[in-house]
């Protein structure tokens, strides 16, 4: 959508007449690119789902850690200007990111791990919250933190500051939304839990997303989930 649809409405095209990327597309190809790969780890989860190989855990922990790693490369090295507010947004939410490649990556060795699976879940979530927070405080003109102003650019509406003060205490000011906002996901997460928990104790049984008559199949010791090692013939 970012990539043909959104610049179409605005009389841009991602690619230009001589066949190039224009530079002031940069930042859409590269957004897209993060969705697509998040589409391509979701497509391949529901089709290891179906087949059901034995290497199932694994290579969709595999997708999962491509599709962190990335996005983690696409922000950290992204085209817009990191001097400005826009570019400290990116920055903490990268933090979050790291955590996301992490967990995944030790959810290999540790796939039975309540801890990792649910720190992987808050980070997620963190991920979609400020996401969803860059997008309300940054583009509405009400909420920019005063001495700074949006402006077009390259064709892109961007924050600006008047001065480095001002700068200073803008990315000021963004540090402490990110502190606030990680301490109410983690309120709502560590409350959620507790409360699911007492609503079902031990009445909720997990199981994978495929047949029952193939998770015998699939039940591994816990030395060979630990090297993920589903698909080694034994």
């Amino acid at each position: 959508m970012e990539l043909f649809i959104c610049p179409a409405m605005h009389g841009y095209r991602p690619i230009g007449p001589d066949g190039t990327i224009p530079s002031n597309r940069l930042r859409n190809f590269e957004h897209s690119f993060i969705s697509m790969t998040f589409f391509t780890y979701a497509a391949f989860s529901i089709l290891l789902d179906k087949i059901s190989p034995k290497a199932t855990y694994c290579l969709s922990q595999f997708v999962a850690a491509v599709a962190f790693a990335q996005q983690l490369l696409l922000f950290h090295f992204h085209s817009a200007d990191h001097m400005r507010l826009e570019g400290h947004y990116h920055l903490l939410l990268q933090s979050a990111i790291v955590v996301s490649l992490t967990t995944t990556l030790l959810a290999f060795g540790f796939p039975n791990s309540f801890i990792v699976s649910f720190m992987r879940s808050v980070s997620v979530l963190y991920q979609g919250v400020w996401l969803v927070l860059m997008g309300y405080v940054m583009w509405t003109p009400s909420l920019v933190p005063r001495g700074c102003f949006l402006q077009f650019e390259d064709g892109h509406q961007i924050v600006s500051c008047s001065s480095d003060e001002v700068l200073h205490r803008a990315k000021s000011l963004v540090n402490i939304l990110f502190s606030s906002t990680l301490i109410v996901v983690t309120i709502f997460t560590m409350t959620l839990y507790v409360v699911l928990d007492r609503l079902y104790g031990q009445k909720v049984e997990y199981s994978k997303l495929r047949k029952e008559e193939e998770e015998s199949d699939d039940f591994e010791s816990p030395k060979e989930s630990a090297l993920c090692s589903y698909g080694i013939e034994r």
